[in-house]
């Protein structure tokens, strides 16, 4: 018998709920996983975790955190540290973001690098608006693998110069030297950098963490998602939100809509190390971020967390 018209209506209700409900127990069963010790890790997957910081601590006096830094971590989360969890849980390779305490100052970076033998990467900062900045790149690009140049809007305090010539100048560097730009930004900022992006085609951009897309109106979002229509722009799928935190909202349907601006093949992972991370939960960020994925293919799951990352960045085996 056909349901009746009541029915159908109550069903096409409950869809929404049932969705985010399938969606939400795909993540735990990923995790689940994990959490028993079982990596998802396909055979031939290479993984790549795009984004993450590394900190000497507070007692470490060779690296010395810069009196501008906006925080201060008191626990170090060392490459050492890195390298052990990136064997127990099976990441290949990482890339190194240089974070915000050290400022310019990039000796930590170097450190990690040299560290990493190869497996590790880095993204330097450095700020068009202060003197002798900017000349401090080509010198530093001698030394370590570089891959970008990230640039900070988030906070009225912590914005480029935008509309300048120095900010022009960064791109242009980062054009010429075959380097990426990588943008931290809240939303409301996002219309400062669009001429830039379409100045310079060339030249690609890497968009952490999706965009930051609660810390903005779904409007200011959509200047973010219009930078698809740039082939260079990259989305970064890292510090993807839990839905039990505030503001609680659903991030699965963000993430649909970036991949159907982006595509599986302009998505790349990051994330899920710190001072407290194992090999057992380094795996289990990875696999919690196959959940969100789970309606690609395999082969599309696998480009977004590493094999396009490596390709992007030039490991030799991807």
């Amino acid at each position: 018998m056909d349901p009746s018209p009541r029915h159908r209506r109550d069903f096409i209700k409950a869809l929404p709920a049932m969705t985010c409900y399938l969606a939400s127990l795909s993540t735990r069963t990923f995790a689940g996983a994990a959490a028993q010790g079982k990596s998802l890790k396909q055979p031939g997957e290479i993984w790549v975790d795009t984004h993450l910081h590394c900190f000497a601590g507070k007692e470490d006096t060779r690296f010395p955190y810069h009196p501008q830094g906006p925080y201060h971590p008191e626990q170090p989360a060392t490459p050492e540290h890195l390298i052990q969890c990136m064997d127990q849980a099976g990441v290949d390779y990482a890339v190194v973001v240089h974070p915000e305490p050290y400022q310019d100052d990039h000796r930590y970076l170097e450190h990690c690098l040299q560290l990493g033998q190869g497996r590790l990467k880095g993204v330097g900062l450095f700020f068009s608006d202060r003197p002798g900045s900017l000349d401090r790149i080509g010198p530093l690009l001698e030394r370590i693998p570089l891959v970008a140049l990230r640039v900070h809007a988030y906070a009225p305090d912590r914005l480029p110069p935008f509309g300048s010539p120095e900010l022009e100048r960064l791109w242009r560097i980062a054009s010429e030297k075959n380097l990426a730009i990588q943008l931290h930004l809240e939303p409301r900022y996002a219309r400062g950098f669009t001429p830039l992006i379409k100045a310079f085609p060339s030249t690609t951009v890497i968009i952490d963490h999706l965009g930051r897309p609660f810390q903005g109106l779904p409007e200011e979002h959509a200047e973010i998602l219009a930078w698809a229509k740039q082939p260079q722009v990259i989305m970064k799928l890292s510090s993807i939100p839990s839905e039990r935190q505030y503001p609680h909202r659903a991030i699965k349907p963000i993430i649909n809509q970036v991949l159907a601006c982006f595509g599986a093949e302009r998505l790349i992972y990051g994330g899920g190390f710190n001072a407290e991370t194992t090999g057992k939960t380094y795996a289990a960020s990875f696999e919690r971020a196959r959940g969100f994925l789970s309606d690609l293919s395999q082969d599309e799951q696998a480009m977004i967390l590493g094999g396009n990352a490596a390709k992007l960045f030039g490991w030799k085996n991807a």
